[in-house]
């Protein structure tokens, strides 16, 4: 069995072209004939499938990630939020 590289196959896109286009490609950011295109040479080719397979599970595995709090950033902005309650409408902080 003679295995063709994707450039050398009619109408398909080639490896290097379809890498370029893969992180658009899964982010939805292709339109539809390149989205079409990009689609078909992952079916065709198993090491580009593989590839496209590894961005998906790191992008879902960076998705459920909890984002790291700074608890001195939310104080922060928590003493800034209070200050501006208690500030005076007309400007100046209000006297006490």
């Amino acid at each position: 069995m003679i295995i063709w590289p994707m450039s050398r196959i009619r109408g398909v896109m080639s490896c290097h072209q379809a890498a370029r286009l893969i992180q658009s490609f899964l982010d939805g950011e292709t339109d539809v004939g390149t989205g079409r295109a990009v689609a078909t040479h992952l079916e065709l080719c198993r090491q580009c499938g593989m590839k496209a397979t590894t961005y998906e599970a790191i992008k879902a595995a960076l998705a459920h990630q909890a984002p790291k709090t700074d608890r001195e950033a939310i104080a922060r902005l928590a003493d800034f939020v209070e200050e501006l309650a208690h500030a005076d409408p007309g400007g100046g902080p209000e006297a006490t």
